[in-house]
């Protein structure tokens, strides 16, 4: 790797929470509720935004104004591995794609633009995994990422990462067996029962064999 590639990690300044347990907002498990939420999505977003202020501080940059999407701007142009991968991720979150006018990497799937940039971003996962990046955060970024931009994703995908967002967010992480049980669950349709779970081994653990319910 590198000298000049440090790949500095990210969403680790800020305290994750102990236990999943209900927002006061929206009721679901925290986290579920993200981005609409505004408490999910101020509990999800913190460890995306310290490490943004901190490289503000650093900059001498204020937050708020041209000079910031300026920054934002030349991180994303800059070699991967200068800035945590947090950066990159509020960098694209404060752009606009200058070809379809939505958060960058976030727009149509017939945004190319959209699709070069959201691509883009996963290269510092490829090169900083797994000494730089644990399992879990490789996890809490993709599932942000998602959740930010639903119509790009499968409905199954897009339920997944929600229903385990609650518990990446303190920490846990499914073993390949795990996952493919909760997917199964998933594409089984059966969401009422893994909503009542409280770990993603329990979600996993789920009794009986999944098949799909059909109405």
């Amino acid at each position: 790797m590198p000298a000049d590639q440090p790949f500095p990690p990210g969403a680790r300044r800020a305290v994750r929470p102990a236990s999943a347990k209900p927002c006061p907002a929206c009721g679901e498990l925290a986290g579920r509720g993200y981005p609409s939420c505004p408490v999910c999505a101020e509990l999800v977003d913190q460890f995306w935004a310290a490490d943004w202020r901190a490289l503000l501080a650093a900059k001498s940059v204020a937050p708020g104004g041209t000079e910031e999407r300026e920054l934002a701007e030349l991180l994303l142009a800059d070699e991967v591995g200068r800035h945590p991968w947090t950066c990159t991720d509020w960098a694209m979150t404060l752009l606009r794609c200058s070809a379809c006018g939505a958060e960058l990497g976030a727009g149509p799937l017939s945004c190319l633009r959209c699709k070069v940039a959201d691509e883009g971003r996963w290269a510092w996962d490829h090169m900083g995994f797994p000494t730089r990046m644990t399992g879990n955060e490789h996890a809490l970024r993709v599932a942000r990422a998602v959740l930010r931009a639903p119509h790009r994703q499968r409905d199954t995908v897009l339920r997944g990462w929600r229903l385990s967002l609650p518990f990446l967010l303190v920490g846990e992480l499914p073993t390949s067996g795990q996952a493919q049980r909760i997917r199964a669950f998933v594409l089984a349709e059966r969401d009422e029962e893994l909503v009542r779970c409280r770990s993603l081994e329990e979600m996993a653990g789920l009794p009986g064999v999944p098949w799909r319910r059909i109405s």
